[in-house]
């Protein structure tokens, strides 16, 4: 059933709201006659002349130079095959997604009906003009060697297998890593390959080139061990033949250094893997089931150095490490190829990387205290923000030291900032906040659990390993909700108005009315408001019964704060409860506070909230630079609005020094560091790009972050509580699914940290 319901899923998410994941947006002004006719006719004869006069010219006057094609023939298309090129659409969607996100890339995927190796060179060489560059895709083999051969030779642009390439490239780096801690010389060691598939040769290619002794790999594939005498081999698997006859897998794998795996799942037995020579090195990349798991791996081996295809292990291959930035490396000098110093080049990068300090927004990320260099990191994390600039940099040096380069890099510190300014136009922040969450799940209480959305949403907590839910609501109706979306997993449910929770409920209401009862509640109040479910949630919360909750779905914001305020105390040290919105913009992750909760707040007041605004940013791994914003710049006005603003600025920079914040300041100043720099040098945040805004009312910061929200479409996770003991998070009215999906990850982050503060103060005392 679960297969089903992921299956439609899927095909919901490919299918609404508009078919397909990419699509081409404007980058010029459109909207009067005179743009139009500069965008055509007859405007846009001037740069057509001009690229006639001078072909390199494309690269200014057009979209080209930032362009990649990912070009397939649908005939080895994931783990499915030869399924067509109509069939392999979505997946090449998906690779231009990729490239978009992480290295700001644009991409038009082509998929040709063409198996004949000439035929489908000649077609992509009379595209090619089209492009920057050309990413190969899911093209079976041996014929994806010889077509990658003839359009690197043919085009004087970069071509790339990235399903050859892209796994080499990133194994590699792992395996140099991996055999620095083993202790091993890499022209001593022996590897064994299962596998011999483009990628297996792609690597083992590769590892040559590291200094692997190519009479040192011994393959296998599906048919067994690749020898001289065997009649059904390509070109490329003849070199990887065997002069010693292994009669299976287990034999060539006693004594071997390294384990390659690029085949099936479980093929790989403890057995064997005893067998292996000291400080194994083995990386089993089969996906989704690998060739021998994980866990009994290292069970196995306690000297293993173990690396797979899957996220949920350590040393994950992600070939999304390696050709996004390659790629971005490769465009950025004008490459007219992608070669082997370039590739190797690469290598290096992630190699040295992972040798590195981990920025903290890594660790936080992936629920580490510190990573470190070492055998469960031997390569880089995919959400390592400076892959983008550690990687395409070292790929384009090497394009102009191996003569490849037509437009070389003049300006190594402009390029690493411009490389910088484009990774903030993607939810990275998002798949870190989830990451994060998954780490170590906690149980949150969905308030409002029989309304299918928020149902939904907890569903996708519960089977995306975000959180473990717990459903409250009308039970009946819950039921039938969850056999609707066939959401059949066991989890618990509680109706507070009926009978079987009468024990429960009386329990909450006591402990309510002895904590409140001189502050006018009396019992019976109590017990009334038992039955309701977000006092009913708090009271979970509070006694320990889940970790945290969300709600507001269906009810307005002040209603559901209420009992929050109520029933769940303020954290040790804090007088003032407020929220922040972070907003997905292109400039990267804002956050803006306060959204919700103080309609004119002091500035005794604002200080505060800039100070618990800047503690939920430094949650997400962000550093804050915050700007106090008005509508007054520095003094330029003296209206009591204004002047509550500098008080706190006054206040925060005297007592807290370290803290980089400043204001008052308008929000058009505060978000161009350019234009702060010039006419306020002086300025903390001047030079400096802005990831926070603190208003100083309700109104402003509610209507600035819900205009976001509604005319650009940006992403929004809050109102962020801050403040309460508790991880209590409340929704906007019909917030989408998504929206809950990603305040259950923030309410699980939220008890993450104030489980590590309980049990900081637990050592201490």
């Amino acid at each position: 059933m679960k297969r089903n319901i992921k299956r439609r899923e899927a095909l919901l998410y490919h299918a609404k709201p508009t078919p397909g994941k990419i699509q081409v947006i404007p980058t010029k002004k459109y909207a009067t006659q005179r743009d139009l006719s500069l965008a055509y006719s007859p405007g846009v004869a001037e740069p057509c002349l001009e690229i006639a006069k001078d072909v390199n010219n494309v690269y200014k006057y057009t979209a080209k130079g930032n362009l990649v094609a990912v070009i397939t023939n649908g005939t080895a298309v994931l783990g499915l095959g030869d399924i067509g090129p109509e069939a392999s659409k979505p997946v090449m969607e998906g690779k231009a997604l990729l490239f978009k996100i992480f290295a700001d890339i644009d991409v038009f995927d082509i998929e040709i009906d063409c198996k004949d190796i000439d035929k489908f060179v000649e077609t992509v060489k009379n595209i090619a003009p089209t492009f920057g560059g050309i990413n190969l895709e899911d093209i079976k083999a041996p014929e994806s060697f010889e077509i990658e051969r003839r359009l690197v030779e043919e085009l004087n642009i970069p071509v790339m297998h990235d399903d050859q390439h892209g796994t080499a490239i990133i194994s590699s780096a792992a395996l140099l890593n991996a055999l620095e801690l083993a202790d091993k010389k890499v022209e001593d060691v022996r590897v064994v390959v299962s596998g011999a598939g483009s990628a297996a040769l792609a690597c083992a290619n590769l590892y040559v080139l590291l200094g692997v002794r190519p009479e040192h790999i011994t393959m296998f594939d599906k048919d067994g061990l690749l020898t001289k005498d065997r009649t059904d081999l390509s070109l490329v698997q003849q070199r990887y033949t065997s002069e010693i006859h292994y009669e299976n897998l287990h034999e060539a794998l006693k004594g071997a250094d390294v384990f390659l795996g690029l085949s099936a799942g479980n093929i790989l037995t403890p057995a064997m893997l005893v067998d292996m020579a000291n400080d194994p090195i083995v990386f089993a990349m089969a996906n989704p089931v690998p060739e021998i798991d994980y866990d009994v791996a290292i069970a196995t081996r306690k000297d293993i150095i173990m690396a797979t295809g899957r996220s949920d292990h350590p040393n994950q291959v992600n070939n999304v490490l390696g050709f996004p930035y390659i790629f971005r490396g490769a465009l950025d000098v004008r490459a007219t190829k992608i070669n082997e110093e370039m590739k190797m080049a690469a290598v290096h990068a992630l190699a040295t990387l992972a040798k590195e300090s981990v920025p903290e927004q890594v660790n936080i990320a992936y629920g580490e205290t510190k990573l470190n260099f070492g055998r469960d990191y031997i390569i880089p994390k995919p959400f390592d923000p400076r892959l983008i600039t550690v990687v395409a940099p070292a790929v384009a040096k090497a394009a102009m030291d191996s003569g490849v380069a037509t437009h070389p890099i003049q300006d190594w510190e402009k390029y690493e900032q411009e490389l910088l300014d484009r990774l903030g136009s993607d939810n990275k922040m998002v798949r870190m906040l989830t990451n994060r969450a998954k780490n170590d799940p906690k149980r949150i209480v969905f308030a409002e659990a029989d309304h299918l959305d928020v149902l939904k949403a907890a569903q996708i907590v519960m089977e995306e390993g975000i959180g473990h839910p717990i459903l409250l609501g009308d039970k009946e109706v819950i039921l039938e909700l969850k056999e609707e979306l066939g959401f059949d997993a066991d989890v618990p449910i509680f109706d507070p108005k009926k009978p079987e929770e009468d024990s429960r409920r009386l329990e909450y209401a006591d402990i309510f009315w002895k904590a409140r009862k001189r502050r006018g509640i009396s019992l019976l109040d109590s017990q009334k408001w038992m039955r309701e479910r977000n006092y009913f949630a708090a009271m979970m919360v509070n006694h320990g019964d889940a970790d945290g909750l969300v709600t507001g779905y269906s009810r307005s914001y002040p209603s559901v704060i209420k009992p929050m305020m109520q029933l769940i105390e303020k954290a040790p040290g804090i007088s003032l409860i407020a929220t922040a919105n972070m907003m997905m913009t292109n400039r990267g992750p804002m956050f803006l506070s306060d959204t919700a909760i103080n309609p004119n707040p002091s500035a005794d007041d604002l200080a505060k909230i800039a100070l618990m605004t800047a503690k939920t940013v430094r949650m997400f791994g962000m550093e804050p630079v915050m700007a106090m914003v008005s509508y007054s710049n520095f003094g330029s006005s003296d209206s009591p609005n204004v002047n509550k603003v500098r008080e706190a600025v006054a206040y925060l920079h005297k007592y807290y020094p370290d803290l980089i914040v400043d204001g008052e300041i308008q929000a058009d100043f505060a978000l161009n560091p350019e234009m702060i720099q010039k006419k306020f040098p002086f300025s903390k945040i001047a030079g400096k790009k802005v990831n926070t805004l603190i208003f100083p009312n309700l109104e402003s910061a509610n209507i600035t972050y819900k205009l976001l929200k509604e005319l650009y479409k940006t992403d929004s996770i809050g109102p962020i509580i801050l403040g309460m003991d508790k991880p209590v998070h409340i929704f906007q009215l019909g917030a989408s699914v998504e929206e809950m999906v990603n305040m259950a990850a923030v309410a699980v982050v939220d008890a993450q940290e104030k489980e590590k503060r309980r049990n900081a103060l637990r050592s201490l005392s």
